[in-house]
Protein backbone atom coordinates (compact mmCIF):
# COMPACT_ATOMS: atom_id res chain seq x y z
CA UNK A 1 0.00 0.00 0.00
CA UNK A 2 1.27 3.46 -0.86
CA UNK A 3 2.39 5.24 2.29
CA UNK A 4 0.45 8.38 3.13
CA UNK A 5 1.71 11.18 5.35
CA UNK A 6 -0.10 14.07 7.02
CA UNK A 7 -0.85 17.02 4.79
CA UNK A 8 -2.40 20.46 5.04
CA UNK A 9 -5.13 19.60 2.51
CA UNK A 10 -8.50 20.97 3.60
CA UNK A 11 -11.04 18.39 4.79
CA UNK A 12 -13.64 17.38 2.24
CA UNK A 13 -17.36 17.19 2.93
CA UNK A 14 -18.43 13.56 2.85
CA UNK A 15 -22.17 13.89 2.31
CA UNK A 16 -24.36 16.97 2.05
CA UNK A 17 -27.96 17.20 0.85
CA UNK A 18 -26.97 18.99 -2.35
CA UNK A 19 -25.00 15.92 -3.46
CA UNK A 20 -28.31 14.23 -4.29
CA UNK A 21 -29.09 16.84 -6.95
CA UNK A 22 -26.99 14.94 -9.48
CA UNK A 23 -29.20 11.85 -9.07
CA UNK A 24 -32.42 13.75 -9.86
CA UNK A 25 -34.39 12.84 -12.99
CA UNK A 26 -33.59 15.21 -15.83
CA UNK A 27 -37.05 16.77 -15.72
CA UNK A 28 -36.53 17.95 -12.14
CA UNK A 29 -33.09 19.49 -12.49
CA UNK A 30 -34.19 22.83 -13.88
CA UNK A 31 -35.79 23.63 -10.53
CA UNK A 32 -32.30 23.84 -9.04
CA UNK A 33 -29.55 26.39 -9.57
CA UNK A 34 -25.79 26.46 -9.18
CA UNK A 35 -24.08 29.83 -8.86
CA UNK A 36 -20.41 29.92 -9.92
CA UNK A 37 -18.16 32.72 -8.67
CA UNK A 38 -15.29 33.02 -11.15
CA UNK A 39 -17.30 31.31 -13.88
CA UNK A 40 -15.13 32.61 -16.73
CA UNK A 41 -11.96 30.82 -15.65
CA UNK A 42 -10.51 27.55 -16.88
CA UNK A 43 -11.43 25.85 -13.61
CA UNK A 44 -15.14 26.65 -13.47
CA UNK A 45 -16.05 27.35 -17.10
CA UNK A 46 -15.99 23.68 -18.21
CA UNK A 47 -17.92 22.66 -15.08
CA UNK A 48 -20.62 25.19 -16.03
CA UNK A 49 -20.81 23.56 -19.49
CA UNK A 50 -21.45 20.17 -17.91
CA UNK A 51 -24.05 21.49 -15.46
CA UNK A 52 -25.96 23.26 -18.22
CA UNK A 53 -26.03 20.09 -20.30
CA UNK A 54 -27.28 18.16 -17.28
CA UNK A 55 -30.26 20.52 -17.20
CA UNK A 56 -29.58 22.71 -14.16
CA UNK A 57 -30.01 26.46 -14.01
CA UNK A 58 -26.65 28.21 -13.96
CA UNK A 59 -25.74 31.71 -12.89
CA UNK A 60 -22.32 33.13 -12.26
CA UNK A 61 -20.05 36.12 -12.09
CA UNK A 62 -16.56 37.14 -13.11
CA UNK A 63 -14.54 40.31 -13.02
CA UNK A 64 -14.41 40.59 -16.79
CA UNK A 65 -16.34 39.29 -19.73
CA UNK A 66 -14.44 36.81 -21.90
CA UNK A 67 -15.07 34.18 -24.56
CA UNK A 68 -16.12 31.66 -21.91
CA UNK A 69 -18.71 33.91 -20.28
CA UNK A 70 -20.06 34.89 -23.69
CA UNK A 71 -20.42 31.24 -24.71
CA UNK A 72 -22.10 30.25 -21.46
CA UNK A 73 -24.50 33.18 -21.78
CA UNK A 74 -25.49 31.99 -25.26
CA UNK A 75 -26.12 28.54 -23.80
CA UNK A 76 -28.55 29.88 -21.21
CA UNK A 77 -26.42 30.76 -18.19
CA UNK A 78 -27.13 34.08 -16.43
CA UNK A 79 -23.76 35.82 -16.36
CA UNK A 80 -22.85 38.94 -14.38
CA UNK A 81 -19.76 41.10 -14.79
CA UNK A 82 -18.29 42.03 -11.42
CA UNK A 83 -19.17 40.59 -8.03
CA UNK A 84 -22.29 41.61 -6.10
CA UNK A 85 -24.44 39.77 -3.57
CA UNK A 86 -27.52 40.62 -5.63
CA UNK A 87 -26.28 38.23 -8.33
CA UNK A 88 -27.42 35.31 -6.17
CA UNK A 89 -31.04 36.41 -6.51
CA UNK A 90 -32.87 34.80 -9.41
CA UNK A 91 -35.44 36.22 -11.79
CA UNK A 92 -36.49 32.76 -12.97
CA UNK A 93 -36.47 30.62 -9.81
CA UNK A 94 -38.32 31.29 -6.54
CA UNK A 95 -35.33 30.47 -4.39
CA UNK A 96 -31.68 31.24 -3.82
CA UNK A 97 -29.04 28.98 -5.40
CA UNK A 98 -28.76 25.46 -4.03
CA UNK A 99 -24.96 25.71 -4.09
CA UNK A 100 -22.33 28.40 -4.62
CA UNK A 101 -19.19 27.04 -6.30
CA UNK A 102 -16.25 29.37 -6.11
CA UNK A 103 -12.94 29.51 -7.94
CA UNK A 104 -9.72 29.04 -5.98
CA UNK A 105 -8.96 32.70 -6.73
CA UNK A 106 -12.08 33.95 -4.91
CA UNK A 107 -11.35 35.13 -1.34
CA UNK A 108 -13.52 34.63 1.73
CA UNK A 109 -14.32 38.33 1.70
CA UNK A 110 -16.06 38.20 -1.68
CA UNK A 111 -19.53 39.76 -1.35
CA UNK A 112 -21.28 36.81 -2.99
CA UNK A 113 -19.52 34.32 -0.72
CA UNK A 114 -20.45 36.34 2.36
CA UNK A 115 -24.10 36.56 1.26
CA UNK A 116 -24.23 32.80 0.68
CA UNK A 117 -22.85 32.05 4.13
CA UNK A 118 -25.34 34.48 5.72
CA UNK A 119 -28.21 32.66 4.00
CA UNK A 120 -26.93 29.14 4.75
CA UNK A 121 -26.18 28.36 1.12
CA UNK A 122 -23.37 25.77 0.82
CA UNK A 123 -20.18 27.40 -0.48
CA UNK A 124 -17.73 24.90 -1.93
CA UNK A 125 -14.49 24.77 -3.91
CA UNK A 126 -13.75 22.31 -6.67
CA UNK A 127 -12.25 19.76 -4.27
CA UNK A 128 -15.66 19.36 -2.61
CA UNK A 129 -17.66 19.60 -5.84
CA UNK A 130 -15.99 17.33 -8.37
CA UNK A 131 -16.49 14.16 -6.34
CA UNK A 132 -20.30 14.43 -6.11
CA UNK A 133 -20.48 15.58 -9.74
CA UNK A 134 -18.66 12.46 -10.97
CA UNK A 135 -19.72 9.99 -8.26
CA UNK A 136 -21.75 7.83 -10.65
CA UNK A 137 -19.19 7.96 -13.47
CA UNK A 138 -16.19 5.83 -14.42
CA UNK A 139 -13.56 8.53 -14.05
CA UNK A 140 -10.29 8.79 -15.95
CA UNK A 141 -8.35 11.50 -14.10
CA UNK A 142 -5.28 13.03 -15.74
CA UNK A 143 -2.85 14.57 -13.26
CA UNK A 144 0.70 15.92 -13.28
CA UNK A 145 2.57 19.19 -13.39
CA UNK A 146 2.84 19.24 -17.16
CA UNK A 147 0.77 17.74 -19.97
CA UNK A 148 -2.60 17.48 -18.23
CA UNK A 149 -4.63 19.49 -20.71
CA UNK A 150 -3.12 17.88 -23.79
CA UNK A 151 -3.44 14.34 -22.46
CA UNK A 152 -7.02 14.90 -21.28
CA UNK A 153 -7.92 16.39 -24.65
CA UNK A 154 -6.33 13.47 -26.47
CA UNK A 155 -8.28 10.90 -24.46
CA UNK A 156 -11.56 12.75 -25.01
CA UNK A 157 -10.75 13.09 -28.71
CA UNK A 158 -10.01 9.37 -29.09
CA UNK A 159 -13.22 8.38 -27.30
CA UNK A 160 -15.30 10.80 -29.37
CA UNK A 161 -13.71 9.80 -32.67
CA UNK A 162 -14.33 6.11 -31.95
CA UNK A 163 -18.05 6.69 -31.41
CA UNK A 164 -18.26 7.11 -27.64
CA UNK A 165 -20.21 9.80 -25.82
CA UNK A 166 -18.00 10.18 -22.76
CA UNK A 167 -18.18 13.17 -20.47
CA UNK A 168 -15.14 15.36 -19.99
CA UNK A 169 -13.73 18.45 -18.33
CA UNK A 170 -10.63 19.89 -20.02
CA UNK A 171 -8.67 22.95 -18.90
CA UNK A 172 -8.78 24.52 -22.35
CA UNK A 173 -10.91 24.44 -25.49
CA UNK A 174 -10.16 21.63 -27.93
CA UNK A 175 -11.37 22.04 -31.53
CA UNK A 176 -14.47 19.94 -32.06
CA UNK A 177 -14.84 19.22 -28.34
CA UNK A 178 -14.92 22.47 -26.43
CA UNK A 179 -13.87 22.19 -22.78
CA UNK A 180 -16.79 20.53 -21.01
CA UNK A 181 -19.32 17.86 -21.97
CA UNK A 182 -21.75 15.92 -19.79
CA UNK A 183 -21.82 12.82 -21.99
CA UNK A 184 -24.30 9.94 -21.87
CA UNK A 185 -21.87 7.12 -21.17
CA UNK A 186 -20.39 6.14 -17.82
CA UNK A 187 -16.84 7.18 -18.73
CA UNK A 188 -15.85 10.69 -17.65
CA UNK A 189 -12.41 12.15 -18.46
CA UNK A 190 -11.22 14.98 -16.26
CA UNK A 191 -8.16 17.16 -16.03
CA UNK A 192 -7.29 16.64 -12.36
CA UNK A 193 -5.87 19.96 -11.18
CA UNK A 194 -3.69 19.84 -8.10
CA UNK A 195 -3.99 23.56 -7.30
CA UNK A 196 -5.91 24.15 -4.05
CA UNK A 197 -6.07 20.34 -3.73
CA UNK A 198 -8.92 20.28 -6.27
CA UNK A 199 -8.13 16.72 -7.39
CA UNK A 200 -8.49 15.23 -3.90
CA UNK A 201 -12.28 15.18 -4.23
CA UNK A 202 -12.09 12.60 -7.01
CA UNK A 203 -12.31 8.82 -6.69
CA UNK A 204 -11.02 7.74 -10.10
CA UNK A 205 -11.14 4.37 -11.79
CA UNK A 206 -8.03 5.33 -13.78
CA UNK A 207 -5.31 7.86 -13.04
CA UNK A 208 -2.83 9.10 -15.62
CA UNK A 209 0.24 10.59 -13.95
CA UNK A 210 2.25 12.52 -16.55
CA UNK A 211 4.93 14.30 -14.48
CA UNK A 212 5.93 15.66 -11.08
CA UNK A 213 7.77 18.98 -10.93
CA UNK A 214 7.26 21.29 -7.94
CA UNK A 215 4.83 24.06 -8.77
CA UNK A 216 2.30 26.41 -7.13
CA UNK A 217 4.51 27.42 -4.18
CA UNK A 218 1.68 29.61 -2.88
CA UNK A 219 -0.28 26.43 -2.26
CA UNK A 220 2.56 23.91 -1.75
CA UNK A 221 5.42 25.69 0.06
CA UNK A 222 7.94 22.86 -0.47
CA UNK A 223 8.51 20.07 -3.01
CA UNK A 224 7.63 17.60 -0.24
CA UNK A 225 4.22 19.26 0.22
CA UNK A 226 3.63 19.00 -3.49
CA UNK A 227 4.53 15.30 -3.64
CA UNK A 228 2.37 14.54 -0.60
CA UNK A 229 -0.66 15.95 -2.39
CA UNK A 230 -0.05 13.59 -5.29
CA UNK A 231 0.45 10.69 -2.88
CA UNK A 232 -2.98 11.38 -1.42
CA UNK A 233 -4.47 11.65 -4.88
CA UNK A 234 -3.04 8.30 -6.01
CA UNK A 235 -4.41 6.71 -2.83
CA UNK A 236 -7.91 7.81 -3.93
CA UNK A 237 -7.70 5.42 -6.88
CA UNK A 238 -10.38 2.76 -6.68
CA UNK A 239 -9.41 -0.80 -5.80
CA UNK A 240 -8.70 -2.79 -8.97
CA UNK A 241 -8.30 0.46 -10.83
CA UNK A 242 -5.44 1.53 -13.11
CA UNK A 243 -2.50 3.87 -12.58
CA UNK A 244 -0.80 4.91 -15.83
CA UNK A 245 2.57 6.41 -14.86
CA UNK A 246 5.41 7.93 -16.87
CA UNK A 247 8.57 5.87 -16.36
CA UNK A 248 10.73 8.69 -17.75
CA UNK A 249 9.89 10.99 -14.84
CA UNK A 250 12.36 10.58 -11.97
CA UNK A 251 10.06 12.11 -9.36
CA UNK A 252 7.22 9.76 -10.23
CA UNK A 253 9.58 6.80 -9.97
CA UNK A 254 10.77 8.05 -6.60
CA UNK A 255 7.23 8.57 -5.30
CA UNK A 256 6.09 5.08 -6.27
CA UNK A 257 9.33 3.22 -5.55
CA UNK A 258 9.03 0.35 -3.09
CA UNK A 259 5.26 0.67 -2.70
CA UNK A 260 2.70 -2.08 -3.00
CA UNK A 261 -0.65 -1.33 -4.58
CA UNK A 262 -4.27 -2.44 -4.55
CA UNK A 263 -4.51 -1.33 -8.17
CA UNK A 264 -2.68 -2.06 -11.39
CA UNK A 265 0.30 0.09 -12.42
CA UNK A 266 1.01 0.56 -16.12
CA UNK A 267 4.39 2.17 -16.75
CA UNK A 268 5.08 3.89 -20.07
CA UNK A 269 8.10 5.68 -21.51
CA UNK A 270 11.20 5.50 -23.65
CA UNK A 271 13.18 3.23 -21.31
CA UNK A 272 13.60 -0.45 -22.14
CA UNK A 273 11.75 -1.71 -19.07
CA UNK A 274 8.21 -0.19 -19.00
CA UNK A 275 5.26 -2.37 -19.99
CA UNK A 276 4.33 0.19 -22.63
CA UNK A 277 7.50 1.17 -24.48
CA UNK A 278 8.00 4.08 -26.86
CA UNK A 279 10.54 3.40 -29.58
CA UNK A 280 11.52 4.31 -33.17
CA UNK A 281 11.00 8.00 -32.44
CA UNK A 282 11.22 10.21 -35.53
CA UNK A 283 10.77 13.96 -34.98
CA UNK A 284 11.29 16.27 -37.94
CA UNK A 285 10.26 19.74 -39.07
CA UNK A 286 7.08 18.38 -40.64
CA UNK A 287 6.29 15.26 -38.62
CA UNK A 288 6.27 13.53 -35.23
CA UNK A 289 6.21 9.74 -35.40
CA UNK A 290 6.94 6.80 -33.13
CA UNK A 291 5.84 3.28 -32.28
CA UNK A 292 4.12 2.20 -29.08
CA UNK A 293 4.71 -1.37 -27.99
CA UNK A 294 2.30 -2.90 -25.50
CA UNK A 295 2.78 -5.53 -22.79
CA UNK A 296 1.68 -8.36 -25.08
CA UNK A 297 4.22 -7.36 -27.70
CA UNK A 298 1.71 -5.57 -29.92
CA UNK A 299 3.19 -2.52 -31.65
CA UNK A 300 1.35 0.26 -33.44
CA UNK A 301 2.75 3.21 -35.43
CA UNK A 302 1.69 6.64 -34.18
CA UNK A 303 1.70 9.93 -36.06
CA UNK A 304 0.93 13.26 -34.42
CA UNK A 305 0.11 16.72 -35.69
CA UNK A 306 1.67 18.39 -32.63
CA UNK A 307 5.43 18.43 -32.08
CA UNK A 308 7.84 17.38 -29.37
CA UNK A 309 8.95 14.43 -27.27
CA UNK A 310 6.65 15.63 -24.47
CA UNK A 311 3.67 15.14 -26.77
CA UNK A 312 4.89 11.67 -27.67
CA UNK A 313 4.74 10.89 -23.95
CA UNK A 314 1.34 12.58 -23.58
CA UNK A 315 -0.12 10.71 -26.51
CA UNK A 316 1.21 7.38 -25.26
CA UNK A 317 -0.57 7.88 -21.95
CA UNK A 318 -3.78 8.80 -23.80
CA UNK A 319 -3.59 5.70 -26.00
CA UNK A 320 -3.05 3.45 -22.99
CA UNK A 321 -5.98 4.99 -21.12
CA UNK A 322 -8.26 4.55 -24.12
CA UNK A 323 -7.09 0.97 -24.59
CA UNK A 324 -7.75 0.11 -20.94
CA UNK A 325 -11.26 1.45 -21.41
CA UNK A 326 -12.01 -0.85 -24.30
CA UNK A 327 -10.72 0.99 -27.38
CA UNK A 328 -8.70 -1.09 -29.85
CA UNK A 329 -5.14 0.27 -29.88
CA UNK A 330 -4.95 0.58 -33.68
CA UNK A 331 -8.32 2.35 -33.79
CA UNK A 332 -7.18 4.73 -31.05
CA UNK A 333 -3.98 5.50 -32.96
CA UNK A 334 -5.99 6.26 -36.09
CA UNK A 335 -8.29 8.58 -34.13
CA UNK A 336 -5.34 10.39 -32.59
CA UNK A 337 -3.95 11.38 -35.99
CA UNK A 338 -6.69 14.01 -36.31
CA UNK A 339 -5.98 15.64 -32.95
CA UNK A 340 -4.73 19.18 -33.63
CA UNK A 341 -4.14 20.38 -30.08
CA UNK A 342 -5.85 22.49 -27.45
CA UNK A 343 -6.18 26.23 -27.22
CA UNK A 344 -2.90 27.85 -26.08
CA UNK A 345 -0.99 24.57 -26.38
CA UNK A 346 1.42 25.27 -29.24
CA UNK A 347 -1.50 26.96 -30.96
CA UNK A 348 -0.48 28.55 -34.25
CA UNK A 349 -2.40 31.81 -34.35
CA UNK A 350 -1.36 32.67 -37.91
CA UNK A 351 1.40 33.98 -40.15
CA UNK A 352 2.07 37.58 -41.12
CA UNK A 353 4.96 38.88 -43.23
CA UNK A 354 6.49 35.36 -43.04
CA UNK A 355 6.42 35.56 -39.23
CA UNK A 356 4.67 32.68 -37.47
CA UNK A 357 2.82 33.53 -34.24
CA UNK A 358 2.40 30.70 -31.71
CA UNK A 359 0.53 30.88 -28.41
CA UNK A 360 1.57 28.43 -25.67
CA UNK A 361 0.56 28.03 -22.03
CA UNK A 362 4.08 27.14 -20.82
CA UNK A 363 4.93 29.13 -17.71
CA UNK A 364 7.01 26.73 -15.58
CA UNK A 365 10.75 26.65 -16.43
CA UNK A 366 10.61 22.95 -17.34
CA UNK A 367 7.65 23.53 -19.64
CA UNK A 368 9.40 26.47 -21.28
CA UNK A 369 12.53 24.45 -22.02
CA UNK A 370 10.49 21.55 -23.42
CA UNK A 371 8.27 23.79 -25.53
CA UNK A 372 11.17 25.77 -26.99
CA UNK A 373 13.03 22.56 -27.85
CA UNK A 374 9.94 21.40 -29.72
CA UNK A 375 9.75 24.78 -31.46
CA UNK A 376 13.37 24.49 -32.58
CA UNK A 377 12.76 20.95 -33.90
CA UNK A 378 9.71 22.16 -35.86
CA UNK A 379 11.39 25.33 -37.19
CA UNK A 380 15.15 24.62 -37.37
CA UNK A 381 15.98 27.40 -39.86
CA UNK A 382 13.94 30.28 -38.41
CA UNK A 383 14.82 32.85 -35.77
CA UNK A 384 12.81 32.07 -32.64
CA UNK A 385 11.61 34.96 -30.48
CA UNK A 386 10.44 33.77 -27.05
CA UNK A 387 8.09 36.17 -25.28
CA UNK A 388 7.75 35.03 -21.69
CA UNK A 389 5.26 36.41 -19.19
CA UNK A 390 6.20 35.24 -15.65
CA UNK A 391 3.11 33.99 -13.83
CA UNK A 392 2.66 35.06 -10.18
CA UNK A 393 5.31 36.57 -7.95
CA UNK A 394 5.48 33.51 -5.68
CA UNK A 395 6.22 31.08 -8.50
CA UNK A 396 8.75 33.41 -10.12
CA UNK A 397 10.64 33.82 -6.84
CA UNK A 398 10.53 30.14 -5.87
CA UNK A 399 11.66 28.85 -9.26
CA UNK A 400 13.97 31.72 -10.23
CA UNK A 401 17.14 29.63 -10.40
CA UNK A 402 15.43 27.17 -12.73
CA UNK A 403 15.20 29.80 -15.47
CA UNK A 404 18.92 29.36 -16.14
CA UNK A 405 19.15 27.79 -19.61
CA UNK A 406 15.36 27.38 -19.89
CA UNK A 407 15.37 29.60 -23.00
CA UNK A 408 18.48 28.20 -24.72
CA UNK A 409 16.59 27.02 -27.81
CA UNK A 410 15.37 30.55 -28.56
CA UNK A 411 17.41 33.14 -30.45
CA UNK A 412 15.84 36.10 -28.64
CA UNK A 413 14.08 36.43 -25.29
CA UNK A 414 11.68 39.15 -24.18
CA UNK A 415 10.47 38.94 -20.57
CA UNK A 416 7.30 40.91 -19.86
CA UNK A 417 6.21 42.35 -16.56
CA UNK A 418 5.11 39.67 -14.10
CA UNK A 419 1.44 38.64 -14.32
CA UNK A 420 0.16 38.87 -10.76
CA UNK A 421 -2.97 36.73 -11.22
CA UNK A 422 -4.41 36.24 -7.71
CA UNK A 423 -1.45 37.83 -5.88
CA UNK A 424 -0.66 41.29 -4.55
CA UNK A 425 2.20 43.29 -6.04
CA UNK A 426 5.66 42.24 -4.81
CA UNK A 427 8.58 44.51 -5.66
CA UNK A 428 11.18 41.96 -4.50
CA UNK A 429 11.00 40.07 -7.81
CA UNK A 430 10.98 41.43 -11.36
CA UNK A 431 11.18 40.59 -15.04
CA UNK A 432 14.72 41.96 -15.06
CA UNK A 433 15.77 39.28 -12.56
CA UNK A 434 14.29 36.57 -14.75
CA UNK A 435 16.12 37.93 -17.80
CA UNK A 436 19.39 38.11 -15.88
CA UNK A 437 19.22 34.62 -14.41
CA UNK A 438 18.28 33.11 -17.78
CA UNK A 439 21.89 33.62 -18.95
CA UNK A 440 20.51 34.19 -22.44
CA UNK A 441 22.75 36.49 -24.51
CA UNK A 442 19.75 38.16 -26.16
CA UNK A 443 17.46 38.51 -23.12
CA UNK A 444 15.80 41.75 -22.11
CA UNK A 445 13.07 42.84 -19.71
CA UNK A 446 10.62 44.37 -22.17
CA UNK A 447 7.93 45.99 -20.02
CA UNK A 448 4.18 45.70 -20.44
CA UNK A 449 2.38 44.10 -23.37
CA UNK A 450 2.17 47.34 -25.36
CA UNK A 451 5.92 47.85 -25.04
CA UNK A 452 6.59 44.24 -26.06
CA UNK A 453 4.37 44.62 -29.09
CA UNK A 454 6.15 47.79 -30.17
CA UNK A 455 9.60 46.24 -29.67
CA UNK A 456 8.66 43.26 -31.82
CA UNK A 457 7.23 45.55 -34.49
CA UNK A 458 10.53 47.40 -34.63
CA UNK A 459 12.93 44.44 -34.48
CA UNK A 460 11.49 41.12 -35.62
CA UNK A 461 12.34 40.16 -39.21
CA UNK A 462 10.56 37.93 -41.74
CA UNK A 463 11.26 34.21 -41.55
CA UNK A 464 10.93 34.25 -37.77
CA UNK A 465 8.76 32.57 -35.14
CA UNK A 466 7.29 34.44 -32.20
CA UNK A 467 6.15 32.11 -29.42
CA UNK A 468 4.15 33.55 -26.53
CA UNK A 469 4.83 31.65 -23.31
CA UNK A 470 2.16 32.62 -20.83
CA UNK A 471 -0.64 31.43 -18.58
CA UNK A 472 -1.82 35.02 -18.26
CA UNK A 473 -2.73 37.98 -20.42
CA UNK A 474 0.11 37.72 -22.96
CA UNK A 475 -2.19 35.53 -25.03
CA UNK A 476 -3.77 38.84 -26.12
CA UNK A 477 -0.61 39.62 -28.07
CA UNK A 478 -1.36 36.93 -30.65
CA UNK A 479 -4.12 38.69 -32.61
CA UNK A 480 -2.53 42.08 -31.96
CA UNK A 481 0.75 41.00 -33.54
CA UNK A 482 -1.02 39.54 -36.56
CA UNK A 483 -2.26 43.06 -37.18
CA UNK A 484 0.69 45.21 -36.15
CA UNK A 485 3.34 43.15 -38.00
CA UNK A 486 1.71 43.63 -41.38
CA UNK A 487 4.37 45.14 -43.68
CA UNK A 488 2.18 47.92 -45.05
CA UNK A 489 1.47 49.47 -41.65
CA UNK A 490 3.28 52.74 -40.83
Amino acid sequence: MLAIHPTEAPPLMTSDPWHSLFALPAAQRYDHRFHLVGIGGTGLGPIADVLLQLGFQISGSDQQENATTQRLSRQGARIHTGHDARHLLSATAPHLPDVVLRSSAIPDGNSEVIFAHEHNIPVVNRNAFLGPLTAQRRVIAVAGTHGKTTTTGMIAHILTQTGHDAGYIIGSDVPGLGAGHAGREATFVIEADEYDYAFLGLSPHTIVLTSLDWDHPDCFPTPADYQQAFQHFVQNLQAQGHLIACRDDADIRQMLQGSTFRFQVHWYGTHADPAWRIHNIDIGPEHTRYELQGPQGQSVPIQLQIPGLHNILNSSAALIAANLHGIDLAAAATALRSYVGASRRFEIKGTVNDIIIIDDYAHHPSEIRTTLNATRARYPDRDIWAVYQPHTYSRTKALLDQYAHAFTAADYLLVTDIYAAREAYDDSISAAQVAAVSRHPQARAAGDLAQVEEYLRQHVQPHSVIILLSAGSATLLGPRLLHSLQPDLP
